[in-house]
């Protein structure tokens, strides 16, 4: 009965089904990936980002070379600010609208310098290209809390002076000229003495999972539906081929000469004869 899935055309059919129902398992996988990748984010900001601020003894060599389970740790460092060094950020989108952040180098007591991410600043309605004003960070010895970040790919663009226009660390320290710890920076949680101006501070990573299981299983989803839509059309022509079996054998006509029956077009019905069609006719039967 299924002996036409061997034909050549419904081989071919089985094949696109097998490509489609593959395709749709690496997009699914591939959203199982990425939802993976999401849930590891969300566990890291729920255990590090509102966790005790470690001395920064303890995570030194973090800011050398980020373990990624470490992002978001606090850090408490004691210093001060290279106000000389500060740079703005270019094209830093926070909730929808454009604008920068504020990187600052802070001089630790122990004699090494960090980066320190102290928030974001709206487009300037003054100068095209640059914040209106950058709030100066306290002056004098000030202990900061910070959120380990690691530092940014580099660009392939330019930025005018004073800016960068990513936060790679390499770069920022050779324009700053003096040693830098490059492996992480700060983001800015904390810092005392405060000042009455600031940047705006950063808002909470999201710890949403979003729709990446959702999406994985509906692509699962596909794949399966195009193999049931192959057997239920395989299982409609087994039908038709038992129908014009029965059908022959209750005729007593062949059951290939049934099927091409039903794939030959009816033939057309004569049209009427005419006037003179019917006197030739009738000339004819009187033997003229």
């Amino acid at each position: 009965m299924y002996r036409f899935l061997f034909s050549s055309k419904w081989l071919g059919y089985l094949l696109l089904a097998a490509i489609f129902a593959t395709a749709c398992v690496f997009l699914g996988r591939w959203q199982m990936d990425r939802r993976a990748e999401t849930l590891a984010e969300i566990n890291r900001v729920t255990s590090n980002y509102s966790a005790t601020p470690l001395p920064f003894a303890a995570a030194e060599a973090q800011f050398s070379r980020l373990d990624a389970d470490k992002e978001w740790t606090q850090v408490e460092l004691k210093g001060r600010y290279d106000v000389g060094g500060q740079r703005v950020v270019r094209n830093r989108p926070l909730n929808g609208q454009p604008g920068y952040e504020v990187v600052v180098p802070f001089r630790l007591t122990t004699g090494q310098t960090v980066v320190v991410d102290r928030g974001w600043l709206p487009i300037g309605n003054n100068t095209p290209g640059r914040p209106d004003s950058i709030p100066e960070p306290p002056s004098g010895d000030v202990t900061v809390v910070v959120r380990l970040k690691p530092g940014e790919p580099e660009l392939q663009r330019g930025a005018p002076d004073g800016q960068l226009a990513s936060i790679d660390l390499p770069a920022y320290a050779a324009q700053l000229g003096y040693p830098v710890l490059t492996g992480a920076y700060g983001q800015l949680a904390s810092e005392t003495p405060a000042v009455a101006t600031m940047p705006y501070p950063f808002p909470k990573p999201s710890v949403e999972e979003g729709t990446h299981l959702s999406y994985s299983l509906q692509w699962f989803a596909f794949g399966v539906l195009m193999f049931i839509g192959f057997g239920y059309a395989a299982r409609q022509q087994a039908r038709n081929a038992e129908i014009d079996a029965q059908d022959a054998a209750e005729d007593g006509t062949p059951e290939y000469a049934m099927a091409a029956n039903r794939r030959r077009p009816a033939p057309r019905k004569r049209k009427n004869p005419t006037a003179e069609e019917e006197e030739d006719a009738i000339l004819d039967a009187q033997g003229y």
